[in-house]
């Protein structure tokens, strides 16, 4: 059975300073699908948000950053806690930092975990532990852990959902004329450079965060594919499916 690492972000996850149950409930009925043909791990943002949903503070401080993220980070599990349970999936929630990634003993210590959890049906939810991490073991954004996941935990493939709906060949918020890239091979170091720009207030990325953790997998023999996380249905077409309508597939030709 194949090996999935499914992202989602805070702009597909939250709304208007709130969780938006409706994409979430989305979500989780989309993995309870993936996982009667792939195992499935899934990498969730969103505890931030969930917990400034309770607490109104400054996320822009790092404190604050981290208190939201402790405040929020139950509420987010045990909204998902719920929603597997009507699929009969149970859930687990696991914290990491950059040292979890740093060496092959420690990614193996996470590795084992992951793979009693997945031996077990249960669907292992990752994140970073924003609450403790200090600026030495910051990740820095869920794009690019859940590209360290994907590679160190044996995905066959990461599988990103954004309000990001595929790279295109221009920012299509302000080219009309700009065109999906379906299939991209290689990313240059021009496009590596770009300005980070997050479109949402709870996000820490954008297109440029996609493109390293694309381009961290391509250079290591691996596979991601870019899709809206609002509408899933390039996604379900792509995974369950077969058929590559919309959405983007970052694959070495060797890879195919």
């Amino acid at each position: 059975m194949k090996r999935l690492v499914v992202k989602v972000g805070s702009a597909v996850l939250s709304e208007q300073n709130h969780i938006a149950r409706d994409r979430m409930q989305a979500l989780v009925d989309f993995i309870a699908k993936l996982k009667t043909r792939y195992e499935v791990i899934l990498v969730s943002s969103g505890a931030v948000a969930a917990g400034y949903t309770q607490l109104k503070l400054d996320k822009k401080l790092l404190s604050n950053k981290q208190a939201l993220a402790s405040i929020g980070q139950p509420i987010l599990m045990n909204k998902y806690r719920k929603m597997f349970e009507h699929h009969h999936l149970l859930p687990s929630q696991i914290l990491v930092t950059a040292a979890n990634f740093n060496t092959i003993e420690e990614s193996q210590k996470a590795k084992d975990t992951i793979e009693t959890l997945l031996a077990h049906n249960v669907v292992p939810i990752i994140n970073e532990n924003d609450a403790t991490a200090t600026e030495e073991l910051v990740l820095g954004d869920n794009d690019q852990l859940s590209a360290y996941a994907a590679h160190h935990f044996g995905a066959d493939m990461l599988i990103i959902l954004s309000d990001i709906d595929a790279y295109y060949d221009k920012d299509p918020r302000s080219h009309t004329d700009a065109v999906v890239r379906s299939r991209i091979e290689f990313i240059t170091d021009e496009e590596l450079i770009m300005d980070v720009t997050p479109h949402h207030s709870f996000a820490t990325g954008g297109i440029v965060t996609k493109l390293k953790a694309a381009d961290f997998l391509l250079k290591r023999g691996s596979a991601m594919f870019l899709a809206s996380g609002f509408d899933l249905s390039d996604a379900h077409s792509f995974l369950l499916d077969g058929c590559h309508k919309g959405g983007s597939l970052f694959q070495g030709e060797a890879q195919v």
